[in-house]
């Protein structure tokens, strides 16, 4: 091997291990979310402003619309909203995680 093939070989084993040690940042922050703050909602469409403005209210970093018999991912994440709607897209019910 050259010695320009050893040299990058050197860089790159060096490179991963700085990358190894390196701390990773701390992520940020997860809103908390309240589902009573956002009760006023229940009642109205479940349309782009409306949920938008729930998931402000409630002070959530996500929210999703759930309709009656939707599939629905069951991981509990402490920022996202749900809005539950009904079939006409009313909001019947909000909740959070």
């Amino acid at each position: 091997m050259s010695q320009r093939h050893v040299l990058i070989g050197s860089l790159l084993a060096s490179a991963t291990a700085l990358t190894a040690c390196a701390t990773p940042e701390a992520p940020a922050m997860a809103h908390q979310c309240n589902a009573e703050a956002a009760s006023g909602y229940v009642g109205k469409t479940a349309n782009a402003g409306n949920v938008e403005a729930a998931r402000k209210s409630a002070g959530a970093d996500v929210a999703r619309t759930l309709s009656p018999g939707q599939v629905v991912t069951m991981e509990y994440r402490d920022g996202r909203l749900n809005l539950h709607v009904d079939a006409a897209s009313t909001i019947t019910r909000i909740t959070c995680g």
